[in-house]
This record gives C-alpha cells, structure tokens and sequence, in this order.
C-alpha cells in the first residue's frame, strides 16, 4: 500500500558538472513546494555535492537503490509521488514504474520512457539554443513551471549551495591563508582539454607575481601531467589528495580555478568563485550550453565565428587560446 506522501524524486546519476546543472531544479521545486520532501538519486561520487545543497533534503545514491533488497526498495518507492527523470536510467524508469510512482516524468526522446512514464516533455537538448541548466527546467512542465528562468536566475539559485567546512589533509592546511589559484588540466574525457604547457605557463606567471599555484585532478589524473609542473615553492602538484569533500573546502578558499568544461569549473561557479573555463565554440560543446551560470563564472573561447566548428566539424581551435588571455581572465583583469 502507498503511503501518504508528497516526495518528489529528481534522479541525476551522472557527473559532477551534470548534476551542478540540475540542482537548481531543486530550489525551484523547493520554492514552489515548500511543504514536499526533496529526494535527489545521484551516484557516490557525486554526494558530496548534492548533500551541501540546502534545496534538497535527503540524498539516496544509485549504489543504495541497486544494493537494496526487494522489499527495501519497494518501500523507497512506495514514499515517493514523483519522480523527475532528469538523466535517463533505464533501470530507475522500470523501478518507478513497476512500483507505481504516480507521477513518473521523462523527456519523450527516450524510447523506453514511452512505456515507463506517464508525463512525457517533448524537448531536444542537442540542437537547442539553450543552456543545459535551462533545458533542465522542461521537465518541470508537468509540475506548473511555463516559463524557463534565465541563466542569471539560475545563477542565483546557487546560494543554496552551503558546503559544511571540511578537514583537508595537515599538508595543505595552509591554504586557508593563502592566496592561491586551482589549475585542473583534465576532464576524464568529458571535454576537449587545453595543453598542459599552456597550464604550466599560467602556473609560472603567477608564481612570478608570488601567487601559489595548485594543479588539481585525481591520481590517474596527475600522472598524465605531473612530471611535466615545473619545481618552485610557489607552484604545487595536489593531484589525487583530495576526496571531494576536501576539494570543494579547498575550492572556497582559492580566488579562482582555471579548467576546460568539467565538473570542478561548475564547482567554482557554484561557488561564487572566479571560475574561467577554456571552451570549444562547436556545438554542443560551446559554452552558450556548458558556460557556469555562476556569477563570477565565464569562458573562452578562440573564435565564436570559428567556420569548422560552424559547421560542427571536429576542431582544434581552443589549442590557439594563449596563456596571457586565459591568465587576464583568471586575474579578472
């Protein structure tokens, strides 16, 4: 039997960037359902974020959901009234489904929706003018949302996110008082990345102006560049020794982070942070799609006009970004 409840279930289990792009949802729905519990289903790695986010008031991970047995999950279910398919799961569609949420909403772009969903939103994320954090708020349609805020609205909904203070390891402690960039180099693979040399070259400009520098990214991460980071008191390789937790306490104290269209550039942007990202202006990759609505967030790009990536040809034009311009941007200068 179904319990009397109002929650609502936004379900985002994909990447950091991703899901920083789908919390606003949350304040949305938070605004204009104050007395609904919001739930957010996202993966472990991606927690840490959406558990600072004021908006939301319990995080399930997807490894929670998959590990329980039967009548747990049937239980979870059972508590929830909607159910928000923001990234499409199979698996979490059919759950919602066979359990008998009543109201399951997806975008009717997906095939399996069309026999797992009763609200189906007829919008297309690849050839739109919008930005991804805009095209989100489609799926609000069904729950009264006819007017897709603007990005500097979205922007705003950002001060929900209130991370709690977090020990970071005895070593890097002294960051708290200092003034210190983040460069990220990498994306995993999500974006097409700037050259390490060009990283490096920002890193020793502002170690001549006695600004410390902190290459972040995870351990694999860092073996891809570390050898490369030139040897100076001011410049410091912090590859793989943050959790994510930690890397967000270290983001909030930074001036600003330098990174290509990834998740720690979303972080700094949700954080109010100076957060530059190196773009490619190729859709859907450019930045009218992936830019961080966050208020002192912005992107380069090399050439707007560029007429391969017009033309949405594979294009290498971001790699003519020079250091000087990236660095301007970084310093806000």
């Amino acid at each position: 039997m179904r319990k009397n409840t109002d929650a609502i279930l936004v379900s985002r289990t994909d990447s950091i960037g991703d899901v920083v792009l789908t919390l606003p949802l949350c304040s949305w729905l938070k605004a204009h359902f104050p007395n609904r519990k919001i739930i957010f289903l996202c993966r472990n790695y991606t927690a840490a974020v959406v558990s600072s986010y004021r908006a939301v008031d319990k995080v399930l991970t997807l490894e929670e959901l998959t590990n329980n047995n039967e009548v747990e999950r049937a239980e979870f279910f059972n508590s929830i009234s909607t159910v928000i398919h923001v990234f499409p799961n199979k698996q979490i569609a059919k759950w919602a489904k066979i359990y008998r949420v009543p109201e399951r909403i997806g975008t009717s772009h997906r095939f399996f929706h069309w026999w797992t969903c009763n609200q189906k939103v007829n919008f297309t994320r690849k050839n739109s003018s919008l930005h991804e954090a805009q095209l989100n708020f489609f799926l609000l349609q069904p729950l009264g949302c006819t007017t897709i805020p603007l990005l500097e609205t979205i922007g705003n909904y950002f001060a929900d996110f209130q991370p709690q203070s977090c020990p970071v390891p005895e070593e890097w402690q002294f960051l708290a008082a200092t003034t210190f960039y983040i460069l990220h180099p990498k994306s995993q693979g999500s974006a097409l990345e700037w050259p390490i040399e060009k990283y490096i070259e920002v890193a020793k400009k502002l170690a001549e102006q006695n600004i410390h520098v902190i290459f972040s990214g995870t351990k694999n991460e860092g073996e891809a560049f570390r050898a490369a980071i030139p040897q100076h008191p001011f410049i410091h390789d912090a590859s793989g020794a943050f959790s994510l937790d930690q890397f967000i306490q270290v983001i909030s104290w930074s001036k600003g982070l330098l990174a290509c269209s990834t998740g720690p550039y979303h972080l700094a942007g949700m954080l109010g942070k100076r957060a530059v990202g190196i773009f490619s202006s190729r859709r859907p990759i450019h930045p009218g799609r992936w830019q961080s609505p966050g208020k002192n967030a912005t992107a380069l790009v090399f050439d707007l006009n560029c007429a391969r990536c017009s033309k949405g040809e594979s294009c290498l034009c971001l790699l003519s970004i020079d250091a000087t311009t990236a660095l301007q941007a970084l310093l806000n200068v």
